[in-house]
């Protein structure tokens, strides 16, 4: 039989235990951070970003993705707004299609303010982990150099984890990068004439 001590001794072990489970866990940061590459034909490389970012924000970290080339409020801008504060969204496009070879002024202004923005972003010291998505294809269709995103890359705060994604990934990208994931296209809804819908595409 407990006595009345050990009754108050044992709800004290209880009550500290809640508090200890209760305790927000502080996320630890590394001291060297990744570069990451999805690139490839396939669909859900972009979602495979935001997927990442989600884990990221999840574990208490700051997360700040600029979208090259898009202009539209996609889903998940719209869901980031509402409901994530620790992930941050900046668009640099037009919600129109790029010529390749044939980009108009306007894409290229757009695409070096986004590049300037993510480098403000990446230096200011704010976020754990920006993620530059479509950047591949920006440097491709010759919207912003090369040679400014390997310095981006080679200046960039240790700690920071740098996701980089859209097919055509260069070969000096991919050399610089800690993790390439190529997504292949085995098959796609566009070709059997479905077109995009919301919550897929956008």
């Amino acid at each position: 039989m407990k006595t009345a001590k050990s009754k108050k001794a044992s709800v004290s072990k209880t009550a500290i235990k809640k508090k200890s489970l209760s305790v927000k866990k502080i996320p630890v940061k590394t001291t060297k951070g990744l570069i990451i590459v999805i690139t490839g034909n396939g669909k859900g490389k972009t979602t495979s970003a935001f997927g990442q970012a989600l884990r990221a924000v999840g574990q208490g970290y700051k997360v700040f993705i600029l979208q090259f080339m898009k202009g539209r409020e996609y889903g998940e801008f719209i869901a980031a707004e509402k409901y994530l504060p620790n992930l941050t969204i900046r668009k640099s496009g037009l919600d129109s299609f790029v010529m390749r070879g044939k980009a108009a002024a306007i894409d290229i202004e757009l695409a070096q303010k986004g590049l300037d923005t993510a480098r403000k972003a990446i230096m200011s010291g704010k976020y754990d982990m920006v993620i530059l998505d479509e950047i591949n294809v920006a440097m491709d269709f010759k919207l912003i150099k090369l040679k400014e995103v390997i310095e981006l890359i080679k200046n960039k705060p240790t700690a920071l984890n740098l996701v980089l994604t859209g097919r055509y990934a260069p070969k000096e990208i991919i050399k610089l990068a800690d993790t390439v994931s190529e997504v292949q296209e085995i098959k796609h809804h566009y070709n059997a004439g479905i077109k995009d819908r919301a919550g897929i595409e956008y």
